[in-house]
């Protein structure tokens, strides 16, 4: 008896020590779920691309972080991101007070050197540009700017190309804390399709994670919540990059989420996708294009399965507002980049929120916040669209219209309420004339009685059982209710 005592005394003892030494525990960043923890609803925010191309300056950054505290932040809106090439300076004799945009490539001087010359540290990584980011003088990076979008309550967003900058393989810069150079980790014939900064890093080379490591450590240095990375998910998938990239950030010791782009991104790398990335691009680059909208409903559909499982497909910025300010560079981009406001009509905006939301796609704005009117602020800014793209769960297209293929002209997109007492309903008009859509409550168990809200005019449609039809939705448009269960 005596030593059946011991043992259990012992065994409590070691049980004590257990418990100890797992409060005591640091949690493994490297769990997964721990990075979907840093984006538990869809992310929202602004990015500076549809606006600014690659030429934003700290000046205008900061304005448009001002305004979206005003404006948007109030409704969710947290997240302000300077998208690509912050490390150049542009081509000679560029001057930011007399600010266009202008083209990101790099050429060849008669001397073969790379111009215009990238801002980059001794480690080949990139840093932002002093000249239009003057806070960044004397290796400061954008600490300062990150502390000022953090005062503001909102997270710091930058975009990255992936690889390394050719100029650095060029110098054969070391790669920080090894004994290993550029030439050592460049795949020199695996390049971006579009820019011509960087070259991809071969993942299986001995330096290639420390190469990664350094960039994620300056980034957490300087304060950064978000990472878009391009070049990296279409049109191939880089998946040993996306894994450099992930143990990177997990070994930053500083949360960042991170977004995968551009796409479109293949369906059959879903598993590998949300165990590396908090969102990732399903489409090519989105504008306001209504042909681009209807596209949008072939993709959410194919994507569904994917939705409220901890990461999120991304269904690009929203073009909504002042676009391409001064134009966009005609060397790389298509002609109709000229500055406009955006080219869908109201009712195809309204669809385009719609379907972002009822999808739970990021609501990344790419409107200018510093000339966009009202109006853009208003669209962007529906209370009732944005509650169910951030609490809503069962978020799908309703099964009974998908047996005539991707050319249906009508949809039907559904949402509910986590505790079920509230379900949300989209009808949507692809088509070029005005029509009604019916919903029987039975295709998806919903029987009952509800009283039915419209969810853009707050009209009260009344009290409803068994079905309910939605009536003159116009052409491109989009009629979404509210359904409260009595």
């Amino acid at each position: 008896m005596k030593q059946f005592c011991k043992i259990v005394i012992v065994v409590f003892l070691i049980g004590l020590v257990s418990c100890k030494k797992e409060a005591n525990k640091v949690v493994n960043v490297e769990d997964i779920s721990n990075f979907k923890s840093w984006a538990t609803t869809p992310p929202m925010g602004w990015n500076s691309y549809d606006a600014y191309h690659g030429a934003v300056t700290e000046k205008q950054f900061l304005q448009a972080v001002d305004t979206l505290e005003k404006k948007l932040l109030p409704v969710g809106y947290d997240l302000a991101t300077i998208d690509f090439c912050w490390f150049n300076p542009g081509p000679e004799g560029w001057n930011p007070d007399n600010w266009t945009t202008f083209p990101v490539k790099q050429s060849k001087d008669s001397e073969g050197n790379l111009t215009p010359t990238l801002t980059m540290d001794e480690f080949g990584r990139l840093l932002p540009s002093e000249n239009r980011f003057p806070s960044a003088a004397n290796g400061v990076g954008f600490k300062a700017i990150g502390d000022y979008v953090h005062s503001k309550k909102m997270k710091f967003g930058i975009h990255i190309m992936r690889g390394i900058a050719r100029q650095a393989v060029i110098q054969n810069t070391p790669i920080k804390n090894t004994k290993y150079f550029a030439k050592d980790i460049a795949k020199l014939q695996d390049t971006c399709k579009w820019n011509n900064n960087m070259y991809g890093v071969d993942p299986f080379k001995p330096g290639a994670q420390e190469y990664y490591n350094s960039l994620f450590e300056l980034y957490a240095e300087w304060g950064v919540d978000f990472v878009k990375v391009d070049d990296i998910s279409a049109p191939t998938y880089h998946s040993k990059e996306i894994e450099l990239i992930r143990k990177a950030i997990d070994n930053s010791g500083r949360p960042m989420v991170l977004s995968l782009s551009c796409g479109e991104t293949f369906v059959s790398y879903s598993n590998h996708l949300e165990a590396n990335a908090n969102m990732y691009r399903i489409s090519i680059d989105f504008w306001d294009k209504w042909e681009k909208v209807a596209h949008m409903f072939d993709l959410a559909y194919a994507w569904q399965p994917l939705i409220n499982r901890g990461t999120y497909p991304d269904l690009d910025m929203i073009p909504i507002g002042n676009l391409c300010l001064t134009d966009y560079p005609l060397q790389e981009e298509s002609g109709d980049k000229t500055q406009h406001f955006s080219r869908l009509n109201k009712e195809e905006q309204k669809t385009l929120i719609t379907l972002w939301c009822f999808a739970k796609s990021p609501l990344i704005w790419g409107g200018d916040p510093l000339s966009s009117n009202s109006e853009d602020f208003e669209m962007i800014s529906n209370k009732n669209l944005i509650h169910i793209n951030q609490t809503s769960t069962g978020n799908r297209q309703a099964a009974n219209f998908v047996y005539e293929g991707m050319g249906r002209e009508d949809r039907i997109w559904l949402a509910e309420s986590k505790d079920g007492n509230e379900k949300y309903i989209a009808f949507f008009n692809l088509g070029e004339q005005p029509r009604d859509l019916q919903f029987y409550f039975h295709w998806e168990y919903w029987d009952g009685t509800y009283e039915i809200v419209d969810l853009w005019s707050k009209e009260n449609m009344g009290v409803f059982s068994e079905e309910f039809t939605a009536t003159q939705i116009p052409a491109h448009g989009v009629k979404t209710f509210k359904m409260i269960k009595k």
